[in-house]
This record gives C-alpha cells, structure tokens and sequence, in this order.
C-alpha cells in the first residue's frame, strides 16, 4: 500500500520549512514511528515519523528544499522490505550500515552535523555514528570533539607569511536567519529603551541555602534563581499591565494573563519557550517547567506549541558571566527583562560600607507603549520582590 509522507500543519506565523535532514533513504526498512525526516522551521525542528512498517519508495524533495504546510514530500510503501520483514533491531542497529555510512562521506551527514566538522576541522571517517543506519549526529561530533581534544585542529603545514590564511564559508541555519531578521525589526520599528537597576541578591541566597537540602527532598528538583526571577516579574506585571500588553496596529492588547517567555540557548541558537499562566504556578512547579523546556531545548524537542506566545521575557545572560547588556525586544512583546552575574561588591548600607551579592537588572520596552514612570516602576518592583520575598508570599 502507497502512503503519501507529507510535512506536518505548521502555524499562520511559519509560511514554509526547510528539509533539514533524512533519516532514511529509499528501500531502507523502517518500522512505525521511526523518525523519518526532520523538518527545520523557523522556530523548532519537525520530526516526521512512519506510518506504518515498510520504507520509502521515492524521495520528492532533498535536504535544503523548501517546503510548505501539508506538502508532499515522499512516497512510502508499507509491509515487507526486499523479503525481509522489518524489525526494531535492523531499523536501530548502527554497525550495520557503518562502513555504507562512511563510504557516502559528507552526502551522508545533514546540514549541522556538517557545519560541526568543519568547525572542529574533523575527519567524519574518524566518528562512529549512533544514528540511523549509522549516521554521525551531532551528539557524536560533540562526543567525539571531548574525547578527543587533539583532533580539534588539524596539523597545518608550516607557509610562508601572509600564505597561510584560511577562511571557512558555513550557510546560516534557517533559525539563525529568522533570529537575525528579528533582532533587525525590533531595532528598527520599536522605540526601544533600556533603564537599569541593581538587587541585593543576599536574601535569597540566603533562603536558598536554608532551605536548599527540603526543598529538594520534597519536590524532587533544587531551587534555583529563575523561579524567583519569574515570580517577581509576574507580580510586578500585575502592577503595570503596560509592560504586559503588545500593539496591534493601531490598537494596545492588554493581556489578562501571564505567559512568559524564558530565553534557552540551545546548539541550534537561543529560542525563547513559554511558561504559560505563571500566576497559578508556585516555585517548585517554576523550577521544573523550566528545566523540562531546557532539557526539550537541548535535545531539539521543542514544539511549535511550546514557543508560541509569551507576552514577557525573561533572559539570564548571568549563566555565561555577563555582568551587563541591553537586551534586545522580543516581538511583539513590549518589553524584556535582563538578568546578570551576581558579584559581590562595596555597598554603603545604614552609613556602613558592606559586602553584598549584587546582580544588574536592565529593562529594555517600547517606548510607544510603555512610558518611563511605567517602567522604573516595574523595575522597582522587581527589585523590591526580590530583596524582600517575603512580599510575594503576602502579595505585598
């Protein structure tokens, strides 16, 4: 029986996708449910998977086509393969097609595995894949590229001066591109600003450290900054519904409900996840939404549902030591809140100079919506939550 593959719904914000990489070729065995195709969008990867047992008859479109919603992409016939019936373990089983997957060099490797070899300077021969059919992924050239720190540059010869330079051209990834289209069209149509303050971070480190150890026996995760950052955010958001509204032509759209956005960095480049109606949400329940979308982030797992919306962001450039930035708006959000790293400084406390863990925080908005009392005032209360958490107990 003929099974038309065709690529998934995609929402009215994604116009078309990109075939990142094909997991199987033509008259390959396959069985139901295994991943056949990944298909790159603007925001996530799409994992298309079999029908049924069988394999792929005809393949209609290549890795880097661009394809639209519900377009058909191959044909798949499903039952028995060259009079052998499929199984799990011949579908999975890497060694068996190890020496075909060498023999096919770079034909063989999809676009970002490749992009990793070159900037590493590898010999794809060299790797064992684990993939399909014996494909190198990513998380073998990352493998590869930690057991063995040598093989990260390879030997160049000695050259003559001003002879030896070299330069490496890598196509952007269809997410890098949509990044940067974005990041261009919120500085150029929005009024951005960015105020800044500073926190105390002492008391809740010192929350932390008290209650670290019960916390994570009686939740099963540890308590960290970021739920704190997000109760204090949703608190202040209840206070000034500008820094929580979006304009919508020539309408402001007050959102009576708190999705926010986390920045993730993930080896596809930083995607912002939403944490949906934070308001219900205690920290325990904060802490381990985050690190599901982290883990979904790393692994490519995101969905189309999980970074839609959002009406905030969240980002915490601190994780990577960043002591100060203006961030950049997250359309059509009008506003977006940057943590940093928290380090200890001189403080003039009472008359007294003291040692404090202090952390920047910067506000950048649009300034069409959100005007300056709105936004020190939000900060303020960010600010005040988070030396005070006693007041997001209250509701102070």
């Amino acid at each position: 029986m003929s099974i038309e593959i065709k690529v998934p719904v995609l929402p009215e914000s994604v116009a078309d996708a990109t075939i990142a990489t094909w997991h199987v070729k033509p008259g390959e065995a396959v069985t139901r449910d295994q991943n056949l195709v990944d298909i790159e969008t603007d925001k996530v990867v799409l994992e298309v998977v079999a029908p049924e047992d069988g394999s792929i008859s005809e393949l209609l479109f290549q890795e880097g086509d661009t394809v639209l919603g519900e377009q058909v992409i191959a044909k798949f016939v499903a039952g028995v393969v060259s009079g052998q019936e499929v199984t799990k373990a011949e579908a999975q089983a890497p060694a068996a097609a190890k020496d075909a997957a060498t023999d096919e060099s770079n034909d063989a490797l999809s676009p970002s595995v490749r992009r990793l070899i070159a900037e590493h300077n590898l010999d794809a021969a060299k790797i064992k894949g684990t993939g399909v059919g014996g494909r190198i992924t990513k998380e073998d050239v990352e493998a590869f590229v930690k057991s063995a720190p040598a093989a990260k540059a390879a030997p160049v010869a000695p050259v003559a001066p001003l002879e030896g330079r070299s330069e490496k051209r890598v196509p952007m990834t269809r997410l890098r591109k949509t990044i940067a289209t974005r990041l261009l069209e919120a500085k150029n149509s929005t009024a951005m600003l960015t105020t800044f303050n500073e926190v105390n971070m002492k008391p809740i480190m010192d929350i932390r450290k008290q209650y670290q150890d019960i916390f994570e026996k009686r939740h099963g995760i540890r308590l960290g900054f970021m739920s704190f950052y997000i109760k204090a955010v949703t608190e202040a958001l209840k206070r000034f519904p500008e820094v929580n509204a979006s304009i919508d032509g020539d309408d402001i759209v007050y959102h009576n409900y708190f999705d926010i956005s986390i920045a993730v960095s993930t080896p596809r480049g930083l995607v912002t996840p939403v944490l949906r109606d934070t308001d219900t949400m205690n920290l325990a329940e904060i802490e381990k939404a985050v690190r599901d979308l982290a883990i979904k982030g790393r692994d490519g797992k995101l969905s189309v549902a999980d970074m839609t919306g959002g009406n905030f962001t969240v980002t915490n450039g601190g994780v990577f030591g960043s002591l100060m930035s203006t961030p950049i708006l997250n359309l059509p959000q009008s506003a977006i809140l940057g943590m940093h790293a928290i380090k200890d400084r001189p403080m003039a406390v009472n008359g007294q100079v003291e040692i404090l863990p202090m952390m920047y925080l910067a506000l950048s908005y649009d300034h069409r919506i959100v005007d300056g009392r709105e936004s020190v005032g939000f900060l303020v209360a960010i600010k005040d939550f988070l030396e005070d958490p006693t007041r997001l107990l209250l509701d102070l």
